[in-house]
């Protein structure tokens, strides 16, 4: 019988004994890893089961109140809704953070709940949360230049002239701001004729070599003529859609042929022949087509600064908000203008 038991002192023993304990520990580590896994995913699907239907109405505004979840998961939650469109569930968490009356970061909840509103539209309730922080808060240059674009998009050009002495007392570049809002307001100056405009807007940009865009696309509505005898052609790049446009019997040819990028945007839009090709791809194949086919140019707005891309121009950029940035990408499109002509003079 003593063949089938082990002394203690036997090495075999101790080798068995150490073996058992790695067994019993990786045993248990490996469930107890199971348990905890189990316990987070659960942890996890509570959580998310407040968000896999639309919430009631005041239901977030109550969920945030509690305090339950975490001030940053909620910060999170509403950022996502807000770059989604959703702007009445972030606006709703705002609120709700802000009911807190612990909340340290008072603030900046109150200025990501304004910007919150100016995306939306509600451009009065955001010019009162701006207001409202600077009375606290003076000194707050985020705060004012997003009031300053609310002065702007309601067309309050005065009020917003304003907002830039305390920009400028804190040491903030607001020099295209002013030549920008100076131009604004001179547009809109329904008590002025556009021939008076456009002698000032020629001043502006002499002054300044700013706002080629906005100043020359006004101008060659108007005054083309005016715009020819002023025209920066180093700016004809980024105004090659207002180019594109003008009449052809507003044309300066004398102009046109000391510059070989309009040599070509017209050469290519067939007004006349001054080159036989183009670097330009797009007005390559126009000139190579000689007008025997309905194609023309189409544009898209692009901004420098952010290279946001719209389908409409712009003078401020509507997603970073900057002055003066625009740019212009050109591709072929079928000419249905030339279509619908050609049609009618078949039927006559």
């Amino acid at each position: 019988m003593n063949l089938f038991f082990l002394e203690f002192r036997d090495p075999l023993f101790s080798v068995i004994i150490f073996f058992a304990l790695i067994f019993i520990i990786t045993f248990l580590s490996y469930w107890w890893g199971r348990y905890r896994r189990k316990e987070d995913y659960k942890h996890l699907d509570e959580f998310l089961k407040q968000f896999r239907k639309p919430p009631a109405k005041d239901e977030l505004s109550v969920a945030v109140s509690n305090g339950a979840i975490p001030q940053k998961i909620w910060l999170l939650l509403a950022s996502s809704y807000s770059k989604n469109g959703d702007y009445e569930k972030s606006i709703e968490i705002y609120n709700g953070i802000l009911k807190q009356s612990d909340n340290q970061d008072q603030k900046e909840i109150m200025f990501l709940l304004g910007k919150t509103y100016f995306k939306a539209g509600f451009l009065e309730r955001s010019k009162q949360i701006y207001l409202e922080i600077l009375k606290k808060h003076p000194r707050t240059p985020q705060v004012l230049e997003s009031l300053l674009l609310v002065y702007e998009y309601t067309k309050d050009y005065e009020s917003a002239m304003d907002v830039l002495e305390p920009l400028e007392e804190l040491k903030q570049d607001i020099s295209g701001s002013k030549i920008y809002l100076r131009t604004l307001t001179l547009l809109n100056n329904q008590a002025m004729v556009p021939k008076e405009k456009t002698q000032q807007l020629i001043e502006i940009y002499k002054e300044s070599h700013q706002l080629s865009y906005m100043i020359f696309e006004y101008i060659f509505r108007f005054e083309p003529a005016l715009a020819w005898n002023n025209f920066d052609s180093s700016k004809s790049q980024k105004m090659t859609d207002i180019l594109w446009n003008v009449k052809k019997e507003d044309l300066n040819l004398e102009i046109i042929a000391q510059n070989s990028y309009l040599r070509e945007l017209y050469t290519a839009r067939g007004d006349v022949e001054f080159s036989q090709r183009s670097e330009v791809f797009e007005f390559d194949t126009l000139i190579n087509l000689e007008n025997k086919a309905s194609a023309t140019l189409s544009f898209e707005y692009i901004c420098d600064n952010c290279k946001q891309i719209s389908p409409f121009s712009f003078y401020r950029c509507t997603n970073c908000h900057s002055i003066d940035t625009i740019g212009i990408e050109v591709s072929l499109t079928k000419d249905y203008r030339k279509d619908f002509s050609e049609e009618n003079n078949s039927f006559q």
